[in-house]
């Protein structure tokens, strides 16, 4: 007979009260998935390289247009609040002052693996799909490929497409704004 441990969920509310209450600090790395507080995996030497690379990048192409926010929290819904490496937002005076971003003001989120590839497949991608962010692109640095997730269900993306070095893409929200694969790759 398997042994079955009751889970306290928390929501996103619960989880900023923690923070608020010290018993999560500013520099700890968690975040809120499905209710739960997971520790992230220290960022490397490779991965830190890629998100100033693909910031400095960003900030060039799309600063005029949207808001480029580097691994800072988007709300999803009520029990789950992850932080992209990079996520391009619908613009917004107070810069979002005033509360995360949510799913609706999301154009793009990047998720950056280099180890981390199999756990934002299976477990960031569905979220983000689940909760319509309508484009997540997933650089696995280990693979050297660029997976295009875009048409969100609830049960996952529509599509996805995997991007080589020599392939360019844009994002749908910015058709006319094409980056080389081999950039964002490095």
């Amino acid at each position: 007979m398997a042994l079955h441990l009751p889970r306290r969920r928390f929501t996103v509310a619960e989880y900023h009260q923690m923070a608020q209450a010290g018993i999560l600090g500013e520099d700890d790395r968690v975040e809120l998935i499905e209710g739960e507080i997971v520790e992230m995996p220290p960022i490397g030497d490779r991965h830190a390289a890629s998100v100033d690379r693909l910031t400095e990048g960003f900030v060039q192409r799309f600063s005029d247009v949207a808001i480029v926010r580097v691994q800072n929290p988007v709300r999803l819904d009520e029990l789950n609040e992850l932080q992209p490496d990079l996520a391009l937002l619908r613009r917004r005076a107070d810069f979002y002052a005033s509360g995360h971003p949510a799913p609706p003001d999301v154009f793009l989120l990047v998720e950056v693996a280099d180890t981390s590839a199999e756990l934002d497949r299976r477990v960031r991608v569905p979220l983000y799909a689940r909760n319509g962010i309508p484009e997540v692109w997933l650089i696995d640095l280990q693979q050297e490929t660029l997976t295009v997730y875009r048409d969100p269900a609830p049960d996952g993306y529509r599509t996805a497409h995997v991007l080589h070095r020599g392939d360019s893409i844009a994002p749908a929200a910015f058709p006319d704004r094409a980056l080389a694969v081999a950039d964002l790759l490095g």
